[in-house]
């Protein structure tokens, strides 16, 4: 009995997996991190680096907590009558919630101090887009407009 349902938990976590893979197989649009090719690098590009890293950080942790939150139900739901799997269950929940909590409040604490640094009035802060529309950088590192 124990050995189907370790097989089933592997099973599960297989086709999870292939579920959240197959944008990749269908060769879906992926965005890519770093904005620029080789040498044509700017300070625009580094500052768009830092936010896609951001970006890729918290899409990330948000599929791992899916993921996770799916594995400690499963862990409950399947305790069975176990005090120490049922717990188990509770125990990554919690921790789980917890550090997605923690992540998503940084964001947002750090997207406030920086719309009160930046502009008191922004709604969604122009510190976010270090290059606008039109902007360019010349070969000593200043800004100009096109």
């Amino acid at each position: 009995m124990l050995r189907s349902s370790r097989l089933l938990q592997a099973a599960i976590l297989i086709v999870l997996l292939m579920m959240a893979f197959a944008p990749f197989a269908a060769s879906a649009a992926i965005p890519t991190i770093v904005p620029c090719d080789g040498v044509d690098c700017n300070i625009c590009d580094i500052a768009k680096l830092a936010q896609n890293l951001i970006n890729a950080g918290i899409y990330i942790a948000i599929f791992l907590s899916a993921i996770l939150f799916a594995y400690a139900g499963w862990q409950y739901m399947t305790a069975g009558g176990e005090p120490g799997k049922a717990s188990e269950g509770k125990r990554i929940f919690w921790n789980v919630g917890v550090g997605l909590a923690l992540i998503l409040a940084a964001w947002l604490i750090i997207d406030l101090i920086m719309k009160v640094l930046v502009d008191q009035g922004a709604t969604f802060g122009p510190w976010n887009e270090v290059c606008y529309a039109g902007q360019q950088v010349d070969a000593a590192g200043g800004f100009y407009w096109q």
